[in-house]
């Protein structure tokens, strides 16, 4: 069976099947330029999360990823991430939420209670960070599942050491300071090489110029790399160009990979799907195939209850599987379709409530960011993904003075309608 008519390649492609790995403490050196805040509590290492909390915690996050993709659908063209990434980043994020913020964080992004949440992320790190032992990535190398948290602080600024504590124990998460004050574009260039980095230099430019300002506060980032190769790769010497049907009913020719091996196959109501294991058994990449003419249906459909049904229709088949190889990146600004999910306060200076960071209600969002990229050949995988959230505080009108001690106007003015109730002008106030 040939798996070469149209389907768009979206979150339904990879990273169903993947989930956090080691995103502890081992990120590598310190950046240099940036001194480091850390808890005084260590990472815990044995977590009291239950098989319950953690089943709860992966649907939760499931959900929120297929209402983010439906919200993100609209665009035109190729659309990749790591809700993942985006996920764990706005846990972080969440630690620091009180009231109506917390609130609607916790409905809009599908988060359980924080005495759960935190220790039940932590819990999934530890449990994934074996994935991969001995297995080989997609260059020759070994394998890499690798993730890590990052947050970046204004120097000077009173963060709360509770919520230094929960970044420290649950995230692995170490604070580096850096002045965004004085030096924007400098702590910019920091941390877009700090994912840089972690990434293999596949993320490049994860904050674009002008998006961190003098009131920057804090910037919570993660980065995900993957590289894995296929349990089953496919022979070059089978890859042939064909046929790829588009959705305005173009056809363009593109390198397609074929084999002929036994997979777990599956077929539903209008789709089809093929799951392909990667070399680290744990691990797979399930791609589903619309049926002719039901794309947009299924694509608006795609739920955790299709994801649920997609998975369990899989079995064992002899399947032939053509395959284009494909290679591409996504760069979204998350503000408008998180604000469309119900997640408004915390973007709003005037009525976010972040308090928890710093005991004030001074800090809000100023962006979240993510950037994702995949490359899929007859070798494996490689993808790659950080999401950034830019907080910054509501900055304090400037000190004004003005003296009248020469000849001024005036008025007095209706606001509501802007009608001139009085007009005058003053040349000598002592006449």
């Amino acid at each position: 069976m040939r798996l070469c008519r149209l389907f768009r390649t979206s979150v339904l492609l990879a990273f169903l099947a993947l989930s956090l790995a080691s995103c502890g403490d081992d990120g590598g050196a310190d950046p240099e330029g940036a001194d480091v805040l850390r808890s005084s509590k260590a990472r815990i290492t044995m977590s009291t999360a239950t098989p319950l909390d953690i089943e709860e915690v992966g649907a939760g996050n499931r959900a929120f990823a297929f209402d983010l993709y439906r919200e993100l659908r609209t665009e035109d063209g190729n659309l990749f991430l790591s809700p993942h990434s985006i996920s764990t980043a706005l846990a972080m994020t969440y630690a620091g939420a009180e009231g109506d913020t917390e609130t609607q964080m916790r409905d809009a992004l599908h988060f359980v209670d924080e005495t759960r949440l935190h220790p039940t992320m932590n819990a999934i790190d530890l449990a994934l960070g074996d994935r991969g032992q001995a297995a080989r990535g997609s260059d020759e190398g070994p394998f890499r599942l690798n993730v890590i948290n990052a947050t970046w602080g204004q120097r000077g600024y009173p963060f709360l050491p509770s919520y230094l504590d929960v970044l420290g124990e649950h995230y692995g998460a170490a604070m580096y300071l850096l002045d965004f004050g004085n030096d924007p574009e400098g702590s910019r260039a920091i941390i877009n090489g700090w994912v840089e980095d972690q990434t293999e230099d596949r993320i490049r430019e994860l904050i674009p110029m002008g998006l961190i300002t003098p009131i920057t506060t804090l910037v919570l980032t993660n980065a995900i790399y993957f590289n894995a190769a296929w349990n089953q790769p496919f022979e070059v010497s089978d890859t042939r160009d064909g046929d790829f049907h588009r959705l305005d009913a173009s056809v363009v020719s593109v390198p397609m990979m074929f084999q002929d091996e036994e997979h777990r196959y599956g077929e539903g109501d209008g789709f089809r799907a093929v799951e392909l294991e990667y070399d680290a058994p744990e691990l797979s990449m399930v791609l589903v195939l619309p049926d002719d003419g039901r794309f947009e249906e299924i694509d608006a459909s795609i739920d955790d209850a299709m994801y649920t049904s997609i998975m369990g229709s899989l079995s064992q088949h002899r399947v032939e599987v053509t395959l284009p190889k494909f290679s591409y990146e996504s760069a979204l600004r998350l503000n408008g379709p998180l604000k469309a999910l119900g997640m408004t306060d915390a973007f709003d200076g005037g009525l976010a409530d972040f308090s928890g960071m710093d005991g004030t209600r001074s800090l809000f969002i100023q962006a979240v960011l993510h950037q994702a990229f995949v490359d899929v050949n007859e070798a494996g995988t490689e993808a790659a993904a950080a999401t950034a959230v830019i907080i910054g505080r509501v900055s304090i009108p400037e000190l004004a003075e003005i003296t009248f001690d020469r000849p001024f106007l005036y008025f007095i003015v209706d606001k509501p309608t802007g009608e001139l109730l009085f007009l005058g002008r003053v040349v000598d106030p002592g006449a």
